[in-house]
């Protein structure tokens, strides 16, 4: 399976895209999507929205195999213990899963109904370090594996936190073994130029690992991830394309040397995402049309 570092490498001059994808609230595959954005990558999510969904790696690689699409999964620390996030991961390497991007996980409110309690017996960085250390042949217990894993490691980063928290945060997940960078979604590229030259001025060095910059589409009556300018609701409300407006912030990306891309395709009523436009923004991210695109069942609840 290909990684995303590869990816990065092979792809100079035009972006490289990862697209975030919802797994289903079903075990049944024909709850799938009929077709999906022709991004570089699929990165399925971890239970978003604190839901119960079938499982990130188990979809990343049914998608895979199905399809022959280049896939990541998301694993969050929330919920598990070491030693079952540890084997959840040898299992993710039978099928031929290479790249996993490590986050916290949203918090679960108090106020939820049958709120489980949250295990978190790594944080991301510890996380991060456990993975390059199977990557090594290394257990948590510092036992020998039979064989080594070999996993592309991403992080996140949240570039609307606190500047020199994330800028230690991000060192740290660096020197842990992070192998690429996500970020949330944002729409001011000076901030992603802020960051990078407060990392150099920290770590001595330019951010050494490739950074994907979240780029949201925005949809009437729907949810994005993280704040989002009230100016950028207000276009789509007067009825502007949230295509075009995608595409015209990932203009203003590129004119700030921002080129690889996180893709988070609008979250509709009902929790359905639509894969449509986001592959309407490939499209116009690569200059061309994707005639193969059949958008009739890309927006079903997921």
């Amino acid at each position: 399976m290909a990684k995303v570092t590869d990816c990065c490498a092979e792809t100079a001059g035009r972006p490289a895209v990862i697209c975030d994808i919802s797994p289903p609230r079903s075990g049944n595959a024909a709850d799938l999507p009929d077709a999906f954005p022709d991004a570089d990558f699929l990165l399925v999510g971890y239970c978003p929205g604190r839901a119960v969904r079938a499982d990130s790696a188990m979809t990343a690689a049914h998608i895979r195999q199905q399809t022959g699409r280049e896939t990541a999964f998301t694993l969050i620390t929330r919920d598990l213990n070491r030693l079952a996030l540890q084997s959840h991961l040898l299992g993710a390497q039978l099928p031929g899963l290479s790249n996993v991007v490590v986050a916290a996980g949203d918090p679960f409110n108090p106020s939820e109904p049958g709120r489980p309690p949250a295990v978190a017996d790594y944080r991301p960085t510890e996380l991060i370090a456990a993975i390059a250390a199977l990557n090594r042949g290394r257990d948590f217990r510092n036992a020998e594996l039979a064989a080594p894993t070999d996993f592309c490691i991403g992080a996140t980063v949240d570039l609307g936190r606190d500047w020199q928290r994330e800028v230690r945060l991000t060192r740290r997940k660096i020197a842990a073994g992070a192998h690429f960078l996500i970020t949330q979604p944002i729409y001011d590229p000076a901030r992603a130029i802020r960051f990078q030259e407060a990392y150099a001025a920290f770590a001595g060095e330019s951010l050494p690992i490739p950074v994907f910059y979240g780029l949201q589409i925005l949809e009437p009556g729907g949810i994005a991830f993280g704040p989002t300018p009230a100016a950028a609701w207000a276009e789509i409300a007067a009825g502007r394309s949230s295509v075009d407006q995608a595409l015209e912030l990932y203009a203003a990306f590129r004119a700030a040397g921002l080129q690889n891309i996180y893709l988070v395709p609008g979250i509709l009523p009902g929790g359905r995402r639509n894969y449509a436009a986001a592959q309407r923004v490939v499209a116009g991210l690569r200059g061309r049309d994707w005639p193969g695109f059949t958008p009739a069942g890309s927006q079903k609840p997921l």
